[in-house]
Parts: structure tokens; sequence; C-alpha cells
């Protein structure tokens, strides 16, 4: 329920969430062959009796993290080609 927008908790059911976050990942394998089709898809969100597999690990994922500011050295190049985006230039 933690994904879901604050406003939103109240009025959802936990089963109901966390059938559609099941669906939704199964419909983003990164194994096309391993995605449900349209139908079954359908089948699935509109019934009850229907067991939803669990999806395979994600291919790639990123997690959670929080950005630390970080002073920049004086080895370090700030780079930018269009001077909205800002690129940190250091090696490891």
């Amino acid at each position: 329920m933690e994904l879901l927008d604050k406003h939103l908790v109240e009025s959802s059911v936990p089963n109901e969430v966390l059938k559609c976050i099941q669906i939704g990942l199964l419909c983003v394998q990164s194994d096309p062959a391993d995605r449900p089709t349209m139908s079954t898809v359908v089948a699935m969100l509109g019934s009850d009796t229907i067991t939803v597999p669990l999806p395979a690990k994600p291919a790639f994922y990123v997690g959670r993290f929080i950005a630390e500011s970080v002073q920049p050295n004086s080895s370090d190049k700030i780079c930018s080609v269009n001077e909205v985006t800002i690129s940190n230039m250091s090696p490891r």
C-alpha cells in the first residue's frame, strides 16, 4: 500500500491493489513470451478465482535511495551541453 497515493489508500482494497501490481509486473516482463495476452489480462482483472502468477525478478532495478549533497573536488569537471542538465564527470 506504500506505493499508492496517500489519498487512495483509505478507499483501496489491499488485495485488489496487489493483484493489479502483479498483473502490471507480468505485462512488463523482459521476455515477451512471459507476458500475458490482453485477453488473459482482462480475465485476471475481472475474476476473483483466477490465480495470478508471481512475476519473475525484474531484469533491471534501480532501487530507492536518497541523494546526498556532494561537494565537487578540484579534479571534477562539470559538463553541460545545453546548460539545463549538469553531469559531474569524475573518475572512479
